[in-house]
């Protein structure tokens, strides 16, 4: 039986267009972007510095330098850390949300058990951060702001730019996670000083992401080695994922008004067709959210229950670097569900090869799984 893929959030397929792009720099193109000597080193340089500038125009980064990281968690880690180190002289105070990704809040509990203090702003019952409580937040000893651009396990969208504003007015850098917003909404980094994505988001390969850093900025190298990307990110440069980074921003940029919309009916559609059949409530249905996810808790029913029941669904209860842990999600408890509504709550992720055949046979699926369940648990114990 095919499996219906709706976890895109988690990963996204390598788009055929990408790979066909990478492929040379596997075998043809396989010169070190380092090699200064020879054609093949050239040849390397020259592509990681298209996809550069490709990544820089989705991103709309003009004004700051792109450095190729292994991933947004090396990216948040270098831009956390870094700001921390050289600038603790001015501040030691840090300002979050209690519903960004693990690896950004991991970051701040770092710089916690090495003296500084991290204010963990609470979110409303819609994932977003109010910016009136960073506004007060933020004091003479604040050096960092951090708040993710759109939340990877129900889609909600932050005001960026104006917080930006606000971190600006305040003399205070500001990184955005913007791992699940780029390639699916529009991104302007004009607004923060500092921004992190993956491209396996947004079809590009694993092992491969970007921190994008304003022009004057500088930030201590996390990694140290032979001065790569500048002497911030030291290490041999991953040409074919770099590529392949580039094409997948590319083919984003070409794409992203279409999908948005149609991405935004699919969601819309299951949604719909869901909330009209059985007893769920849908989370950050209001405001500004992503267009290919939505978080569904199901009345009564145990996400892991209904997500053995099914095996034609590739589905998650979470963020997948959280999954598994049999833990109630943070990001949910954070808009206010309880323990057990957390533990009933499936998200789903849309993405560029969902068709609506997909969605409609998602539903009917659900629906048939959810009656299932809802009978099995209902049924005396004999």
């Amino acid at each position: 039986m095919d499996i219906i893929y709706l976890d895109y959030n988690a990963t996204t397929p390598v788009d055929p267009a990408v790979l066909e792009r990478m492929l040379p720099f596997f075998d043809r193109h396989y010169g070190n972007a380092s090699s200064k000597g020879h054609a093949f080193g050239w040849a390397a340089e020259e592509a990681v510095e298209i996809a550069r500038e490709e990544i820089a125009d989705l991103i709309r980064g003009e004004g700051g330098a792109i450095t190729f990281t292994a991933g947004a968690t090396e990216s948040v880690n270098t831009a956390i850390k870094g700001v921390a180190r050289l600038h603790a002289a001015r501040g030691r105070h840090v300002v979050t949300t209690n519903a960004e990704h693990s690896a950004v809040t991991e970051a701040c509990r770092e710089l916690e058990r090495i003296g500084f203090n991290v204010t963990f702003l609470p979110v409303d019952r819609n994932g977003r951060v109010d910016p009136e409580a960073v506004r007060d937040a933020i004091t003479d000893q604040t050096i960092l702001l951090t708040v993710m651009w759109a939340n990877n396990e129900i889609g909600a969208v932050n005001s960026i730019a104006e917080l930006g504003r606000e971190a600006r007015r305040r003399e205070v850098f500001f990184l955005t996670d913007a791992t699940q917003a780029v390639g699916k909404i529009p991104v302007n980094a004009e607004y923060v000083d500092m921004l992190a994505c993956s491209a396996h988001k947004f079809y590009g390969p694993k092992g491969v992401g970007a921190l994008w850093v304003r022009d004057g900025i500088k930030l201590p190298p996390l990694i140290h080695g032979g001065g790569q990307e500048s002497g911030l990110r030291s290490g041999t440069l991953n040409v074919p994922g770099i590529v392949g980074m580039g094409a997948a921003a590319a083919e984003a940029a070409r794409t992203l008004a279409s999908e948005t919309d149609r991405l935004s009916r699919l969601r819309d559609r299951l949604e719909q067709r869901i909330s009209g059949s059985l007893p769920v409530r849908l989370n950050a249905a209001v405001g500004e959210r992503l267009p290919q996810t939505s978080s569904i808790t199901f009345s009564g029913v145990r996400a892991a229950n209904l997500l053995a029941e099914l095996r034609g669904l590739a589905l998650s209860a979470g963020s997948a670097c959280s999954s598994g842990t049999g833990k109630p999600s943070r990001v949910l408890k954070a808009i206010g569900l309880s323990d057990a509504e957390a533990l009933s709550t499936i998200r789903f992720s849309l993405g560029r090869f969902t068709t609506e055949d997909d969605v409609d046979a998602a539903i009917s699926m659900v629906e048939e799984a959810c009656a299932k369940v809802s009978t099995e648990a209902a049924a005396p114990v004999r």
